[in-house]
């Protein structure tokens, strides 16, 4: 581009996977430039690379082109790489995109944006290899031929009458193998694994894994064939469905665009209502303090040991939420487990508790020896590193139990477990941890 030697770098861009080309293309920052080296690309080659840029990418190249190039990328592009494209654009360019396609695209464009976003619907392509039951192989092979260039993906052909109704599936290799008289419904499975329109992305998803399948034909509500969901979609919808868990495990609103494209007001409105919510939570942890201040006069060293008490139970609690929350999204535990999962949680803090808590004691024992620590008179630091260790032994079984129940509560009130993580978890467990801590020394300490 520097030297201006179009010529090379078309031939080196030829050459080169879209996926590359369209990670090189995010690195140029002048839009004339962008939309030069995209205007290099051949025809086909350039749908694809579009289809791999990123929404901000794609914007740019958009509002350099004219309606005739935008209409080719838009008509070579898959179906459902098209409708990804449009979600993710302003209304103007949306309604530039519909007037320039071909009414074909167009139409099957309008079909799915129709359906309900993140659905199985929404993630589909209405182009698949559909094949009849009463066909020989040497028909249907012939029909590949003419069709497959046309289509996404032909590892399988779905099987249907003449109402569309889905009825089996083939794979290309059997069909292959088969002589060519064979007809179609003898090679067929028709135990079909199938999605419906409307039926949760995030659900298709653990099909995909569950039948280890690359491919999954999508059926309306009378069991008409009217799409396919391809691996590629399945994996992006993977990702976006882990990265809004995580945002939402670190009691932050997902954000909807990359980090980088989203303003600093964005990111902070994102933030602001789950800290303002915490912050007015953890009022209740100073509270409990308050309440105890006269306790904490009268054996001032106890308050070194809150900090130390507060995070190790936060910690404990969360690690217990965490393993439920992903035991749940993998589907390896549901509500109907609560006692199991409680009993297990409950021997895992008896064992990490009393870990803790020996080494705790030691600990405190080591440090005032060394003289960390002044008591006053009458105090006895053996008694003080006893509380200190009992609390955490009780904290931590407190903090399993709330850490694991918690999500599965949520589940089954039909709310997002990943909202019960580590943040609300530690608020909560902040306040136990501190009412059983007070509540043994002023048993112990307190005559």
């Amino acid at each position: 581009m520097e030297a201006r030697s179009f010529s090379e770098l078309r031939k080196v861009l030829t050459d080169m996977n879209p996926a590359d080309i369209a990670e090189q293309m995010a690195g140029i920052d002048d839009d004339k430039s962008l939309v030069i080296v995209f205007r290099l690309l051949p025809k086909e080659q350039a749908s694809e690379v579009f289809s791999y840029l990123e929404p901000t990418e794609q914007e740019r190249i958009v509002n350099g082109i004219s309606d005739r190039e935008l209409a080719s990328i838009v008509n070579e592009m898959f179906v459902d790489d098209a409708v990804d494209f449009t979600e993710e654009m302003p209304a103007n360019i949306v309604k530039r995109v519909l007037q320039t396609a071909d009414p074909d695209t167009r139409k099957a464009i309008n079909q799915l944006l129709k359906y309900p976003d993140n659905s199985a619907g929404s993630l589909m392509t209405t182009e698949l290899l559909r094949l009849k039951s009463e066909w020989p192989v040497s028909a249907a092979l012939n029909y590949v031929r003419r069709s497959c260039m046309e289509l996404e993906s032909i590892t399988y052909a779905f099987v249907t009458d003449d109402q569309r109704h889905l009825s089996g599936v083939v794979s290309l290799k059997e069909v292959l193998g088969s002589d060519d008289d064979t007809l179609i419904s003898e090679i067929m499975d028709d135990d079909v694994i199938y999605a419906t329109t409307t039926e949760d992305q995030a659900d298709v998803a653990e099909r995909f894994k569950k039948y280890d399948v690359v491919s999954m034909p999508v059926v309306d509500g009378e069991m008409r064939l009217v799409g396919l969901i391809t691996i590629d979609d399945v994996v992006d919808v993977i990702e976006e469905e882990t990265t809004e868990d995580i945002y939402k495990m670190a009691a932050m609103a997902p954000i909807e665009d990359s980090y980088m494209s989203t303003s600093v007001f964005a990111l902070a409105r994102k933030r602001v209502v789950w800290l303002l919510v915490l912050m007015i939570s953890a009022t209740f942890t100073g509270l409990i303090i308050t309440k105890f201040e006269n306790m904490l006069t009268a054996v001032a060293i106890l308050t070194s040991f809150i900090p130390m008490l507060m995070d190790t139970c936060g910690n404990a609690g969360s690690q217990a939420s965490v393993s439920v929350i992903r035991a749940l999204v993998l589907g390896e535990v549901k509500f109907g487990n609560i006692l199991r999962v409680i009993w297990k949680e409950f021997r895992v803090s008896i064992i990490v508790g009393l870990c803790v808590a020996v080494v705790n004691f030691i600990r405190i024992i080591v440090f005032y020896y060394m003289g960390m620590y002044q008591l006053d008179a009458g105090q006895n630091i053996f008694l003080i590193a006893g509380v200190v260790s009992m609390t955490l032994v009780l904290a931590v079984i407190c903090a399993k139990f709330v850490g694991c129940t918690l999500p599965l509560l949520a589940d089954k009130a039909k709310l997002d477990p990943a909202l019960m993580a580590s943040p609300m978890i530690t608020t909560i467990v902040d306040a136990v941890s501190l009412l059983v801590y007070f509540g043994i020394a002023s048993l112990v300490l307190i005559r």
